[in-house]
């Protein structure tokens, strides 16, 4: 199966909004407000679903979840969908989507992390659409630190085009911003300098293959199922291998290392010509760090793991395409990710 590319969004297409997962409590809705003004103020025309509701910990029932992704799907109008944020159980959606329908529609761009990667991991996976693992739609409004791009610049992008990141050296180890008392806030906070990290040895790094990947403790869920064969998608691409990058919300790294071990178990890191590791806040263990445990699960791979990417929970974000043919580099003077859409 081939990827297939959305087609670049240009000023005045559709975005969709809705909440596969959680949606926006009455608190937060003027950062809502702030984000989808971001939006629009770069001339896109925004639709907001019905599916916001935020008083509980799903946006609407699973089949009124599903329902609304659907529509905005296989809809020609709608060229790109971005959820508020991620959330907890978007994996009741999955046996509820029409999968045939969907390898038949025209692709669309879908945005999101965290939970949103139960839904855009078998997306590209089963109807082999190209979709983005970045900053949603409540993060849209900050700058953008040197070194990366938005979900806007990737969307934007045509067929064919590269595109190289580099980390810009500094994170946040300070949690989140208060929306509900600085809904505008457009600036992050980043306390701590830091780059990559090598986990499996000394040396440097060069690696290419298609990446896919996602947040652990969501696509752990669907490991060993049809809706997650990495095993398959790695065979269909095995000239070019695979570039498979993961990356931790909250759990404790006894609970990492189990999740990390099931997914390896169950074909995950299959065709893997190296692991990229996005930097995480998530506590250590008592006797295991969060980077040991991903060695504790990994190292027997015997491929390169670099931690601490720019591709997860903790800002700023680097948008990384499921789908794409990428090369990592990573030396004591320059790490970078190139994504080429082809």
């Amino acid at each position: 199966m081939s990827v297939r590319y959305p087609s670049p969004l240009r000023p005045g297409d559709r975005v969709g909004v809705t909440s596969p997962s959680s949606g926006v409590p009455e608190a937060l809705r003027a950062r809502l407000e702030v984000a989808v003004g971001d939006v629009r103020a770069r001339g896109y025309e925004v639709v907001v679903g019905r599916c916001m509701d935020g008083s509980g910990h799903v946006s609407a029932s699973a089949a009124e979840r599903a329902d609304e992704l659907m529509a905005m799907l296989t809809d020609p109008a709608v060229k790109a969908i971005v959820p508020p944020w991620g959330g907890e159980t978007a994996i009741d959606l999955i046996p509820l989507l029409d999968w045939d329908r969907l390898r038949e529609a025209e692709p669309t761009w879908v945005v999101g992390y965290s939970d949103m990667s139960t839904l855009i991991t078998p997306l590209t996976l089963l109807t082999g659409t190209a979709t983005l693992h970045g900053n949603n739609l409540m993060d849209t409004p900050y700058r953008v630190p040197e070194g990366l791009l938005s979900w806007f610049d990737v969307v934007t992008a045509p067929p064919g085009r590269s595109f190289t990141q580099t980390p810009p050296g500094r994170h946040r180890t300070v949690g989140f911003d208060d929306f509900a008392a600085f809904p505008d806030v457009r600036e992050y906070t980043l306390d701590a300098e830091g780059g990559w990290t090598r986990l499996d040895g000394e040396g440097d790094v060069e690696a290419e293959g298609r990446l896919i990947g996602g947040c652990v403790e969501t696509l752990c869920g669907l490991a060993g199922t049809p809706y997650l064969d990495v095993p398959a998608f790695a065979r269909d691409r095995a000239t070019e291998g695979l570039l498979v990058y993961v990356e931790v919300c909250d759990s404790d790294a006894f609970t990492v290392c189990r999740h990390l071990h099931g997914m390896r178990l169950a074909g995950f890191f299959e065709g893997a010509n190296a692991v990229l590791v996005g930097r995480t806040g998530a506590p250590d263990s008592p006797s295991l760090t969060q980077h040991e445990a991903v060695l504790d699960a990994l190292g027997s791979l015997g491929v390169p793991v670099v931690a601490d990417v720019e591709c997860g929970h903790v800002p700023p974000y680097m948008p990384i395409v499921n789908g794409a043919y990428g090369r990592v580099v990573h030396s004591a003077g320059r790490s970078a990710l190139t994504q080429t859409l082809r």
